[in-house]
């Protein structure tokens, strides 16, 4: 796999011998001459890490980094001549994960490049936003508030409740069984046949719908499952 490098600098020897050293290590560089030009390519174009100057003119490269956070958290490098930790801290503190001081051997940047996109990708990081709601038929689950709506109804729900309908619209389709459902929902090994989950997914039903087959339906023998919207 091919991985895209931003280098963001006014400088034209800078981005030269920066994209000539990369290149030469198998990355693929995109070069920007300004701050506006930089941002505009973060937005656009699939980034895996930026390099970016501090001082640029239309925007510098800290308040580059400020509008990349809002979207992104791909590796992003600070390049810049200042040296002093309060310069470093500031940096790091705004959303840097490294910090290259001019002037550089081109030869490290290319090694602290390697070790920023080893270390994000080999964490299973990607530059995608979050999913903060689940959405079966008519149904949102937001997970950051633990709540459920049914079109513009919020439908309160209890822990264990929330836990089982995160599975079970996680999974749309998909057949769980009582002991499955069990340790979703309550968190604990599923030691005997009881009647908590059928209980819980009775009250489940009439939370959603007077038709208690519309989303959770009964596979008999089996479990439960969270009907797919139709086709």
């Amino acid at each position: 796999m091919t991985y895209t490098i931003l280098i963001a600098d006014d400088e034209a020897e800078i981005r030269e011998l920066l994209c000539l050293y990369l290149e030469n290590g198998g990355y693929h560089v995109i070069e920007a001459k300004d701050g506006l030009e930089a941002l505009s390519i973060l937005k656009k174009e699939k980034i895996d890490l930026a390099v970016l100057d501090v001082m640029m003119p239309g925007m510098n490269g800290l308040s580059v980094l400020k509008k990349l956070r809002e979207f992104s958290n791909i590796p992003a490098m600070i390049l810049s001549a200042k040296d002093t930790d309060a310069d470093k801290i500031l940096g790091l503190d705004i959303g840097a994960d490294d910090y290259l001081t001019k002037p550089f051997n081109p030869l490290e940047a290319v090694a602290r490049v390697n070790s920023n996109i080893r270390r994000f990708y080999s964490l299973g990081a990607k530059n995608e936003v979050v999913i903060e709601q689940l959405k079966v038929k008519d149904l949102v689950l937001d997970l950051d508030s633990c709540v459920l709506y049914r079109g513009d109804d919020k439908i309160d729900l209890s822990s264990v409740e929330f836990r089982i309908m995160k599975l079970f619209m996680e999974h749309p389709g998909k057949v769980f069984t009582k002991e499955q459902i069990f340790q979703a929902g309550w968190e604990e090994m599923y030691m005997e046949d009881d009647n908590n989950v059928m209980v819980c997914i009775s009250k489940l039903r009439s939370k959603l719908s007077s038709d208690v087959s519309e989303y959770i339906r009964t596979i008999r023998g089996l479990g439960y499952r969270m009907e797919k919207p139709r086709e």
